[in-house]
């Protein structure tokens, strides 16, 4: 029986050595690696000798400065270490410096919680300028430094800085400022696509086309603020291959392009311009397909790879909301609609919202009566020597115009502001000495500061090269393009970056959400208010 025994054992300790040998001899490609204090995925990239796109293509759920204690996927091969140390003592002394590290990080933890009771609080990062800081949180300069004197200095790396003071309970929401970062040796490849029609403007006059044709006009200057956006890339050592594709206007040909072309070799694709031409190329391919302009069809979107850079128009009440119920303190909160559907849902919308609020009881609403609102109606409700605050929940053209004519003319101690969500063309024939008066409040998708140095360089660039300065449309594609493509830049997954943080371009605020469909959407928006001399402020 001994012997029998022993067999067994035998037989059962050379299984385990073959099952040792089997597994060693098929070793897994790719093991687990928990993040240390201090990593980032370009440092462990780099003692993979990897870049960092790559490392970062394993981890699509994780940015490029993953927790400490994060778990990530990496090659099974040897990652150099960091630091190389010879004995016990070189290990000790490790471990010192590693816990004094420690210790000032919780220092300065509590400081910036001590800070954060009063304070917009913010830490200043590589790439910092006073520029893009007071463009974010929209303050001044002079602002800064006088809330944070060391700034007299400069901007340093890991300066933690005052922006501005917090009343007593103002819920203060984070705000991430995306840093712009360019992976070494990285090249893009870029389709756009847009409605040219160069077939069917083959045989007619340059002048009759864009005298004649709106669209022709905005495509036309998208691509030309896209091209010096491009041209901006490539300065910075970015290698972008550059597809254009004439979408001409009809599905048949997108889907010759998506048939002749294989379109998931590109990086990002921009356009179409269409609604349903955006939906059929973001059903047939892989890559982001960003969607550069609003269209009241783009709610009903559903393919995941959709990139919206417009926001919707639900998404302008809230922030007008939201602006209300930070600043409104006290005094005459009234809604004013046209009575039909869409003014009256909002009315009911904004007014459940601003009574939701500690400081808000009473909101009148006001509605036509026999198609207009008569002046006397709404010197019933507004009150002298107090606040007034008149929110516009319509775009018709009538209500607008008889509204703000009879308010321009209140009598002296009885002074209004004006908001809306909604400034369409009902606002633009009304002349801006007029929007002045009332102190005009609006939400807005652009605002353009003229005289910062990046509006000055893109107009000086753009005039160079097309003897004009730029469009709207001409900007648009600027930022959009640029937005992107400096995105893809990192090496990061595209929808990643939007997770680091919002930017600013020349003149659009891109902060994107991912909705529950997985399509992107930039909630970017201004508060921008008409001064008296005519010029514009933003207040938000």
């Amino acid at each position: 029986m001994g012997i029998m025994y022993m067999k067994h054992v035998k037989f059962f300790v050379f299984l385990c050595i073959l099952t040792f040998t089997v597994s060693c001899g098929q070793q897994k490609k790719y093991v687990q690696y928990k993040v240390k204090e201090g990593e980032t995925m370009r440092g462990i990239a780099q003692r993979l000798d990897m870049k960092t796109k790559d490392l970062l293509r394993l981890n699509p759920d994780v940015g490029r400065n993953p927790g400490v204690n994060s778990v990530i996927v990496i090659p099974n091969k040897k990652i150099k270490a960091g630091t190389t140390t010879k004995g016990n003592k070189a290990e000790e002394a490790v471990k010192t410096a590693a816990d004094k590290a420690s210790a000032l990080k919780d220092k300065k933890d509590k400081d910036i919680a001590a800070l954060k009771k009063n304070f917009v609080v913010y830490e200043v990062k590589k790439g910092d300028t006073f520029y893009s800081l007071t463009r974010f949180y929209n303050v001044t300069q002079e602002e800064l430094i006088t809330l944070n004197p060391v700034l007299s200095e400069g901007l340093k790396v890991g300066q933690v800085i005052k922006i501005k003071g917090i009343e007593e309970g103002e819920e203060v929401l984070e705000n991430h400022i995306y840093e712009d970062v360019i992976e070494e040796d990285i090249s893009l490849k870029v389709a756009l696509l847009l409605p040219f029609k160069a077939q069917e403007y083959n045989t007619v006059d340059a002048k009759d086309i864009f005298q004649k044709s709106k669209l022709a006009n905005m495509v036309t200057d998208f691509y030309l603020g896209a091209k010096i956006a491009v041209d901006s890339i490539r300065k910075q050592g970015i290698q972008v291959d550059l597809n254009v594709f004439d979408t001409q206007r009809n599905g048949t040909e997108i889907r010759t392009i998506l048939a002749q072309n294989d379109l998931n070799k590109n990086d990002v694709i921009i356009g179409p311009l269409y609604s349903e031409e955006a939906e059929i190329v973001a059903h047939k391919v892989k890559v982001p397909v960003v969607f550069p302009f609003y269209s009241t069809k783009q709610s009903k979107f559903s393919a995941s790879s959709l990139i919206k850079t417009s926001p919707e128009k639900k998404v302008f009440r809230e922030e007008l909301t939201s602006y209300i119920k930070e600043n409104f303190t006290k005094g005459n909160l009234i809604l004013v609609g046209d009575g039909k559907a869409d003014s009256n849902i909002s009315n009911a919308v904004i007014k459940q919202s601003l009574q939701s609020h500690d400081s808000i009881s009473v909101v009148h609403i006001l509605k036509p009566t026999k198609g207009y609102i008569a002046k006397k109606r709404f010197l019933e409700i507004l009150k002298p020597n107090e606040d007034n605050w008149i929110i516009l929940t319509s775009g018709n053209t009538v209500l607008v115009a008889d509204a703000i004519n009879s308010l321009i003319s209140l009598p002296e101690k009885t002074s209004v502001q004006v908001f809306t969500f909604n400034k369409g063309a009902a606002f633009d024939k009304i002349a801006n000495l007029k929007l002045a008066k009332i102190n005009l409040t609006y939400v807005s998708d652009e605002y353009v500061n003229e005289a910062s140095a990046s509006t000055q360089l893109f107009n000086k660039q753009y005039f160079s090269k097309n003897n004009a300065m730029p469009s709207f449309y001409a900007t648009k594609g600027f930022d959009i393009t640029y937005d992107i493509l400096i995105r893809l830049a990192s090496g990061d997954d595209l929808k990643n970056t939007f997770k680091e943080g919002a930017s600013f371009r020349i003149e659009s605020k891109f902060d994107y959400t991912d909705k529950s469909t997985g399509i992107s959407e930039n909630k970017g928006l201004f508060i921008v208010k008409y001064n008296n001399d005519l010029s514009l402020t933003r207040l938000k």
